[in-house]
């Protein structure tokens, strides 16, 4: 059985546009390169005050990974019981999915693991996995329960990932990540989360992304995850000017009401008494090329060759040094979306094997790392006001209205 790669046709390019698009193409990345880099006057030096290498945990290349890091956590069967304990505690409350945190969904025993691995993720490598969730013997309600209740242990704080719902203003926190391309929906469909393409190197939103596995697909999707500081670290040493490209501002599509916003990619944090240096990365490629029914606006400035180069970069890199884990049903990752960006192998469903995954935003204030300035603005969207009587969590898929044509307005 052949595994998707990419399945939807590239995005009209705007005008004045360099020749890329959603799906990188090695060989034009290196012409660009070589003809950016044989017209000399590039930087030689990095930015002044940046880092020449960062170290620490967070610098880790996939291939080695695993030989000093064990980045699944297997829950016993102590601790299941504690989980179908919380379910049951929660669904006695009568109260709406809104209202799942620690105190209504209580695992005395289990949250300080929680708490530890949440350690991990801010102060450590920057994921993990837990697995051994029996997701065939619950409702859709119930996984969602489960979810939401084991993340509130990890990172209390749900990020705001719609503004509607029905057509109504609200605050869903949930989304489903699920192939639901076909007649009358592909005209619609603005981003890969909804397909089975092959989902290039990314951060989403937020602190914290996580993905709980309700179903695997029959072949491929393999979740891929990079170090940004690994990343970096190459860039620095080879490319400095790409550095100087991705601190300067960029000309960012919102596929919202607000056409676009002007910041830099990547940003940089000095070490203070209480945190050390930090380089955070955030973007999302298809801002800047568009995908499927969502073409980046004619109305926003193009990309530049640099900006074009920094890009495939980034890609290139990502898969050079990624880690792949594999998902299995019931499996839960957690990622720090500021220091690892991802990426999705394309995937083929078949019969009862439908990949569908949940996902969450979320932020943990007691761990949280300083938010850049520029992203202050988003990160009030995504947290902020979300109240549990707003709040929803779908039972059932749907396309968010940012990756979605007709949605066109929403966050």
């Amino acid at each position: 059985m052949a595994t998707a790669i990419y399945v939807t046709p590239p995005a009209l390019a705007p005008p004045g546009q360099p020749d890329i698009s959603y799906a990188p193409d090695f060989r034009k990345y290196e012409a660009r390169r070589e003809k950016r880099v044989k017209s000399g006057g590039l930087p030689k030096d990095i930015p002044k005050g940046l880092p020449q290498q960062l170290t620490g945990k967070l610098v880790w290349e996939g291939n080695s990974l695993a030989e000093s890091y064990n980045w699944t956590y297997v829950l016993d069967s102590n601790q299941l019981d504690e989980i179908e304990l919380a379910v049951k505690h929660f669904k006695s409350l009568n109260l709406p999915l809104g209202y799942v945190n620690q105190e209504t969904f209580p695992l005395p025993q289990l949250h300080s693991e929680l708490r530890r691995l949440s350690d991990e993720l801010h102060n450590g490598h920057g994921f993990f996995v837990i697995r051994g969730l029996r997701v065939d013997e619950h409702s859709r309600e119930e996984n969602i329960i489960i979810y939401a209740g084991l993340s509130a242990h990890v990172a209390p704080k749900r990020g705001r990932q719609d503004s509607k719902f029905e057509g109504k203003p609200a605050a869903v926190t949930l989304s489903h990540i699920k192939d639901l391309s076909g007649p009358g929906r592909n005209e619609l469909i603005g981003s890969p989360a909804y397909t089975t393409d092959k989902q290039v190197f990314h951060t989403d939103s937020g602190d914290i992304v996580s993905l709980f596995a309700l179903e695997t697909a029959a072949e491929g999707g393999a979740s891929k995850l990079a170090s940004t500081w690994r990343v970096y670290n190459e860039i620095a040493r080879t490319r400095p000017d790409l550095i100087h490209t991705l601190t300067e501002d960029w000309d960012v599509e919102n596929f919202a009401e607000k056409q676009y916003t002007s910041r830099p990619l990547m940003h940089y944090q000095p070490a203070t008494e209480s945190a050390p240096e930090r380089v955070i990365l955030q973007y999302a490629r298809r801002s800047f090329v568009g995908f499927g029914a969502l073409p980046r606006s004619p109305n926003i400035p193009p990309i530049t060759e640099a900006q074009a180069e920094a890009l495939d970069t980034l890609h290139f890199l990502g898969e050079k040094f990624c880690v792949d884990t594999y998902f299995q049903k019931g499996d839960i990752q957690y990622v720090n979306n500021l220091a690892l960006f991802h990426a999705r192998d394309g995937f083929t469903n078949a019969g009862t094997k439908q990949r569908h995954l949940l996902r969450l935003w979320l932020r943990d204030p007691e761990n949280a790392w300083e938010t850049p300035e520029s992203l202050k603005q988003r990160w009030t969207q995504l947290y902020e006001s979300v109240t549990p009587e707003t709040e929803v969590l779908p039972l059932e898929p749907y396309i968010r209205s940012a990756s979605n044509k007709s949605g066109r307005g929403g966050s």
